[in-house]
């Protein structure tokens, strides 16, 4: 019998969807399930790129430029000035979400088994990408005692060797909500400088800052021009996670060249997606401070009440929409399959990603679950509620 390759063998099942069949099986008993395992807002996509859509006028969808269409990319680089990041339309490279822009950048500068270096707990899929690259992901250790924090960067020191190329972070952090400070940019930028590698930052959540801390983009770090890939996606900043758009972002002419080859090679992004997503760029301000409200209202309602359950440690996020938390459980991936497929309180139950699969280091996260406070306080209202009377009846409790 023909075998399956090394890659799919190594390939990890992803955390955030691999409890799927015990969702559907628990919704087909009649339960409801809370889903606060996938970063899915149930906030509305903006009425202007659904209207992009509707009314559209063309009668062909065609192929397009593999970098993706010029009016987008153009009006994307003026959106990103908005920030402070001043880029033109040929330094980005419109991608199929943000997976493929992070897969293109690994493939662009990285050889078989190359070695990046990454905090974890990290974004599960950097894994599946890596493996798909001929990657290898030799992970650092954040810990929840520090609200995830950036390790010291002697720890960082000690990781690199002659096969390391890079550097991935995710900022504001998914699976932490973990902001780093321009400070902290700043202490990783020397060892990059140092060792000449390169920094891949994905800035999907750059919108989702709170409690008065600011953004700070790499691309502004001073002497890096030509050793930063950022990436970016539509999906979060307007709730438009099926559009399918991201976005690679470098001002090194060789990356962007090298990638546009991969682009070339998958033909082009998704025609849709980009009409939308462009049409999105005029979305009015009080969207954004409507949506923004909302997070800070529904991050503060969760940690409050998750951290009045007995054994639960639930750090503040300064952004993004999720946290890492703690539960008094021995096994969360155990815990995670077990509160679908045997337990429910008043006919509901809780969807959870196991932390485990955010982690690269073995044995780590096994009492912790990543939540994303994506639905409306109403709904994390119940939710936690349920948590609440699962824990005290889960037959693993650990306190």
């Amino acid at each position: 019998m023909p075998q399956i390759s090394k890659k799919g063998q190594m390939m990890p099942a992803s955390p955030i969807r691999k409890l799927v069949p015990y969702a559907e099986a628990a919704k087909s008993r009649g339960l409801k399930i809370y889903h606060l395992n996938i970063g899915q807002p149930d906030i509305k996509t903006p009425e202007v790129a659904l209207q992009a859509i509707k009314n559209m006028s063309d009668e062909v969808i065609a192929y397009g430029h593999s970098a993706g269409n010029i009016g987008y990319r153009k009006k994307l680089a003026e959106d990103f000035g908005k920030f402070d990041i001043e880029v033109d339309e040929n330094e980005i490279i419109v991608t199929t979400g943000g997976s493929e822009a992070i897969t293109i950048a690994f493939m662009s500068t990285m050889d078989e088994g190359d070695e990046v270096i990454a905090p974890e707990p990290f974004y599960a899929n950097y894994n599946g990408f890596a493996i798909s690259s001929g990657v290898i992901v030799k992970p650092i250790t954040s810990k929840i005692e520090d609200d995830f924090a950036l390790p010291p960067i002697e720890e960082f020191e000690k990781l690199i060797t002659p096969k390391t190329k890079g550097v991935v972070i995710c900022n504001p952090n998914n699976p932490t909500g973990y902001l780093y400070s321009e400070e902290e940019l700043n202490t990783l930028a020397k060892i990059i400088k140092k060792h000449d590698l390169f920094l891949f930052s994905d800035e999907v959540y750059r919108d989702f800052c709170y409690d008065g801390n600011k953004h700070f983009s790499v691309m502004n770090l001073k002497g890096l021009e030509q050793n930063v890939i950022m990436m970016d996606s539509v999906s979060k900043r307007f709730s438009m996670c099926g559009a399918r758009v991201g976005c690679i972002v470098s001002k090194n002419k060789d990356i962007m060249a090298t990638a546009m080859k991969f682009a070339q090679a998958r033909l082009c992004p998704p025609a849709l997606g980009q009409i939308a997503s462009e049409a999105a760029l005029d979305t009015p301000k009080e969207y954004f401070d409507s949506v923004y409200k909302e997070y800070i209202a529904r991050r503060d309602f969760m940690v409050e009440e998750l951290n009045k359950i007995e054994g639960v440690l639930c750090p503040k996020p300064k952004g993004a929409f999720y946290s890492t938390v703690r539960l008094p459980v021995d096994d969360s991936d155990k815990f995670a399959q077990w509160i679908l497929e045997e337990f429910n309180y008043e006919n509901q139950t809780v969807m959870m990603a196991p932390a485990s699969g955010f982690y690269n280091t073995p044995g780590l996260g096994k009492n912790e679950v990543r939540i994303a406070y994506v639905l409306k306080i109403e709904d994390l209202k119940n939710a936690i509620i349920t948590l609440k009377k699962a824990l005290e009846v889960y037959p693993g409790r650990t306190i």
